[in-house]
């Protein structure tokens, strides 16, 4: 089941805190600046921003534009800190106009504002390119029945000004 929850302040100033814990490889993430509610299960994806986790990155075969705590396929870690399954990871998401911060086990790893260059598209699951607006919709990602992911505690809160 797919829920998503609408951010209505002007700008978007929250953290998501998510945990997880998973015994094999497990694929999944949190989306976030969905600009509106989602009608089927690809508008997440290319309209919005999908911060990647995977439990078992060196499984699943893929480059550092998807490992967890990035923006899926369009940044790479400033850093990877993530814990193998079945151990939890600890992820914030801070987003603040149009920059994005994802820091996961205490440890930055994507610091992003709308506009930096990203790499083109390689997959075509991959997500379209273009502009995220600064408010919206945040979703948790079943990525398929196969994949089991647990979250601990989901929180969101307005940033101080």
């Amino acid at each position: 089941m797919r829920r998503f929850f609408r951010h209505v302040h002007p700008v978007i100033s929250g953290e998501v805190y998510a945990h997880k814990a998973c015994r094999k490889l497990v694929l999944s993430g949190i989306f976030i600046r969905i600009p509106i509610e989602p009608r089927e299960a690809w508008m997440p994806v290319n309209y919005g921003y999908e911060v990647q986790i995977d439990n078992h990155p060196e499984k699943s075969d893929e480059d550092d534009y998807h490992v967890t705590g990035t923006l899926y396929s369009l940044t790479k870690p400033l850093a990877k800190p993530g814990k193998p399954g079945p151990e939890w990871n600890t992820m914030d998401i801070t987003l603040n106009g149009p920059r994005t911060i994802v820091v996961l086990n205490g440890v930055k790893v994507t610091d992003y504002i709308e506009g930096q260059p990203v790499p083109e598209k390689k997959f075509k699951f991959e997500p379209e390119r273009g502009r995220r607006p600064d408010e919206g919709y945040i979703g948790l990602q079943n990525h398929s029945d196969n994949d089991v992911v647990f979250f601990k505690t989901v929180e969101w809160k307005a940033l101080k000004k």
